[in-house]
């Protein structure tokens, strides 16, 4: 046999092993010798499938029997793992669309928590409960087929677990409440607390604009009845929207009232190097109890970032320190023709929104702070111009996508662009701003869904959820029937 016939043999060979090691492994094959080296016996015991999102672990009740194992599926845009805590089980962390075999090892029968560890996930929901039964029990009982009662068999495009009735009715009564409530108090369903309150200081005495900026520890209802610990300034999440004009001097005093070390990077916005807030580096540590003051001048151009803290950002920032820092105006491309359509020559812009986009933290998947039914509804004429800068203070892209109405994108991270353009669909990652003109005309009149289209981040079989919102549109010509 010729060398290279015999690596291609031996190839084969050690492809076929493998494939019988992964199939093994896939479906569960124990082999189970005995003293009798004429006999053995092969017994199946399917892994019981976990499918990890954000933010979720599902089901939230696992059976498997001991001795079984998971096959453990991220079925998510972001990266997850599955650890059995205080067991020293877990997965690796995987990436979207992996998966991998979790065995149960000798845990004994009864009740585990598994959650993600990755910072910030099991706050946002990623927990369930393990049960192990005892040896033999066939956990495969609880996928059972299609029932009266509206659930469906997997196989049919659903899970027996699911009841497509219950989540109908869910999706129209979420909805309904959302509207109702927006209807009798011009919000989402009532939450305590707000954020993204417009702070423009005066200037004192000697021409200097000051800003106190207290960061402490609160109590923050995100959504109705779901109150969590959040980091805050001002005592709001998002922090106060600050707005200052170019060649202003600006001091900004921090107090920190919180248990950790603080400081703020003012991100994308042109500071000294002693004022970018990045302790140790730039500046002293701010200790709990403890002030600072930061004192530059703008530049003489807009620009449009945000403040966060840069120590301890992964813990601090997702559980709600940051806010928006506006320097001028952002210019508009007025006059422009822009794939077909004009821009008015003496186009205002009647209404500026932050809207910050967070997943993870104490605060989870949310839109400034609140997660749906809890996020405002925002209302405009046909006619009228809005603009919304993104800000995603979070750990993952978010496409954030508006029915009907068509988002003209104008800015990036400070930059006006030089070849602005329309979309239905903005993608914004971590860190990036994007601002964006929305211009609805009379036949655009109605209530348009506005959320992020990872379809885990928007809706879950209760209905609409996390980050949602709509954008009414009324027509202030038209008269009623």
């Amino acid at each position: 046999m010729a060398p290279n016939e015999d690596r291609s043999m031996f190839t084969v060979f050690a492809s076929l092993t493998a494939v019988m090691a992964f199939l093994i492994a896939a479906v569960g094959i124990v082999v189970v010798v005995n003293d009798d080296p004429s006999t053995s016996t092969v017994a199946t015991a399917a892994p019981v499938t976990v499918t990890l999102t954000e933010f979720a672990v599902a089901p939230a009740i696992i059976t498997a029997p001991a001795g079984g194992s998971l096959n453990v599926v991220n079925g998510g845009s972001m990266a997850h793992n599955l650890v059995v805590v205080d067991q020293g089980l877990g997965t690796s962390d995987l990436v979207g669309g992996q998966s991998e075999l979790l065995s149960l090892g000798n845990l004994s029968p009864g009740e585990y928590t598994v959650i993600c560890d990755i910072p910030g996930h099991e706050a946002a929901g990623m927990v369930a409960t393990l049960v192990v039964t005892e040896a033999g029990a066939d956990a495969g009982e609880l996928a059972v087929g299609a029932d009266a009662g509206g659930t469906a068999d997997a196989a049919h495009g659903g899970s027996a677990e699911i009841d497509f009735a219950a989540m109908d009715k869910a999706m129209i009564d979420g909805a309904n409440e959302y509207l109702d409530a927006f209807a009798e108090f011009g919000t989402g369903v009532p939450t305590e607390g707000r954020g993204n309150e417009l702070l423009r200081p005066e200037a004192g005495p000697d021409g200097v604009k000051e800003i106190t900026l207290e960061a402490s520890l609160i109590d923050w209802e995100v959504e109705p009845g779901k109150w969590v610990k959040g980091w805050a300034y001002n005592g709001m999440i998002p922090g106060p929207s600050i707005r200052i004009e170019p060649n202003d001097t600006v001091r900004v005093t921090l107090i920190n009232n919180t248990p950790l070390g603080q400081d703020i990077h003012w991100h994308g916005i042109t500071a000294p190097f002693p004022m970018d807030g990045v302790a140790p580096i730039t500046q002293p540590m701010v200790e709990p109890g403890e002030t600072f003051t930061y004192e530059f001048t703008t530049p003489d151009h807009h620009e449009l970032g945000m403040y966060h803290p840069h120590n301890g950002g992964a813990h601090t920032i997702v559980n709600g320190m940051y806010g928006q820092f506006q320097i001028g105006d952002v210019p508009l491309p007025a006059g422009r023709t822009i794939s077909g359509r004009t821009i008015p020559a003496d186009l205002q812009v009647d209404r500026h929104i932050p809207m910050v986009l967070n997943d993870a933290g104490t605060i989870g998947l949310s839109l400034n702070g609140k997660s749906f039914p809890a996020t405002d509804p925002i209302a405009m004429a046909a006619g009228e111009t809005l603009m919304v800068t993104y800000h995603n203070e979070g750990l993952s892209c978010h496409p954030m996508h508006l029915h009907r109405v068509p988002q003209l994108v104008i800015e990036k991270d400070s930059w006006p662009l030089d070849q602005p353009y329309w979309a239905d669909t903005v993608n914004i990652c971590p860190g990036e701003r994007y601002t964006v003109l929305i211009m609805p005309e009379a036949e655009d009149a109605g209530i348009w869904a506005y959320h992020c289209h990872i379809l885990t981040h928007a809706e879950t079989e209760e209905g609409l959820k996390y980050m949602v919102t709509v954008l009414v549109v009324t027509d202030p010509n038209a008269t009623e029937a």
